[in-house]
């Protein structure tokens, strides 16, 4: 679906950037942003896995582990206020 969305322009600029750095699209970016901030607190379903664990491919045997050490570090740092992302 399309939508008409005002970014403030540096805020756009940034954005433009670090989709460039990881090597994504700003449509990739702005999703995955989306999903993690509407994502629940607390229980409930949970997002597709992070980005970076997508390099982590071949380390199948090791998925849980994976799970295990992001869900220490997500309950450790919680959730970062948007003033703090940028």
């Amino acid at each position: 679906m399309k939508t008409t969305i005002e970014i403030p322009a540096v805020l756009l600029r940034k954005a433009k950037a670090t989709a460039t750095q990881r090597g994504v699209s700003l449509k990739a970016l702005l999703n995955e942003a989306l999903v993690e901030k509407l994502r629940p607190l607390h229980g409930g379903p949970t997002t597709p896995e992070p980005v970076w664990m997508a390099g982590f491919g071949k380390l199948r045997r090791l998925h849980r582990e994976t799970l295990r050490i992001q869900a220490v570090v997500d309950e450790t740092f919680g959730v970062l206020e948007a003033e703090d992302r940028l």
